[in-house]
């Protein structure tokens, strides 16, 4: 079910974590002091390179090869919004609560942001692993995007995967520090997908929706009561659902210095956090794609490197479970 990637190299090649990214992730130019990090998913692609977490020659780096087809994106999102997307022809109120300033390079980036999800996913469920450098408009509804969010890559992913036969129960782990409320109203009427979703009870958006499940956390929770809580309530869910495939949203945005958050989670938090969520979803033989999520801060390296947690803790269970 893998689609066309533009390279020809086996996922896994070398014993390496197959890593997903395209171009135009940061190809939109924000305008100075916009607080979308835009250029930020470039710069992880950087660091990943930097580290060797993608190999020299990108032998394990992964581009999406085309955009996603409108069929795919309806089963997700109304029709008429998806054209209206595509064509650039939203009206002015429905492009300020995305908060994005439009254009095609914007619409580009949303298509091939979800392409790169929809890989993740392919790839994840031939060799077990996958990770993206973007992803997770969880806040992106049926009919209307949100909070930076256009079309969720999410639900389209999760769809496309039950609708090809792979799969017949697919959990979205959500720990960004904002509720996934678009995914949670799409998918609320699709029994084959489990909503989970750990967040800031006081942060965005105000009127949240339902999840399958809901977790929400206090403001200024820190790593080990968010561990205990968090983990208990993702086991017992995986124990419950038993899931075929499991897509985490990865969000920064729990992090003590970011901009956006409410919870006060240290950098070693967040590698505890990641270490738990793969080596739970990959030791329950389960395969698991990897999307960063959401976070915020004016200093693009800290971020980026913030957001690598996922990578470079991707790199090391790939390794650890024999994949």
């Amino acid at each position: 079910m893998v689609h066309h990637s533009a390279t020809r190299h086996a996922p896994g090649a070398n014993g390496a974590v197959p890593v997903v990214h395209h171009a135009s992730y940061s190809k939109p130019v924000m305008p100075r002091g916009h607080r979308f990090p835009m250029t930020v998913f470039q710069r992880v692609h950087d660091i990943l390179r930097e580290e060797g977490v993608i190999a020299r020659g990108q032998t394990n780096c992964f581009v999406p090869g085309r955009a996603p087809s409108v069929d795919e994106l309806c089963r997700a999102h109304d029709e008429d919004y998806v054209r209206d997307v595509r064509a650039s022809a939203l009206d002015a109120k429905r492009e300020r609560e995305i908060g994005l300033p439009w254009s095609d390079a914007l619409v580009e980036r949303t298509l091939m942001e979800v392409s790169g999800t929809m890989l993740t996913v392919d790839l994840a469920m031939k060799v077990g692993l996958c990770v993206n450098t973007a992803g997770g408009t969880h806040h992106a509804h049926r009919d209307r995007g949100s909070g930076f969010c256009i079309v969720n890559d999410l639900a389209v992913s999760a769809l496309r995967a039950i609708d090809s036969g792979a799969v017949s129960r697919v959990m979205i782990i959500d720990l960004d520090v904002h509720q996934g409320d678009g995914t949670a109203a799409i998918l609320a009427n699709e029994p084959g997908v489990f909503t989970f979703s750990a967040h800031a009870k006081s942060n965005f958006p105000a009127r949240k929706q339902q999840s399958t499940r809901d977790v929400e956390l206090p403001r200024g929770m820190t790593d080990d009561a968010y561990m205990a809580v968090v983990a208990a309530a993702m086991r017992e869910s995986l124990e419950d659902f038993r899931p075929e495939l499991v897509i985490y949203d990865a969000g920064v945005d729990v992090t003590s210095n970011d901009t956006l958050g409410h919870l006060d989670l240290t950098v070693e938090g967040l590698y505890r956090r990641e270490r738990m969520v793969m080596d739970t979803v990959l030791g329950a033989g389960i395969p698991l794609a990897g999307v960063v999520g959401g976070g915020y801060s004016p200093d693009i390296d800290e971020l980026a490197s913030r957001h690598a947690v996922l990578h470079r803790v991707a790199r090391e269970m790939f390794v650890d479970h024999g994949l």
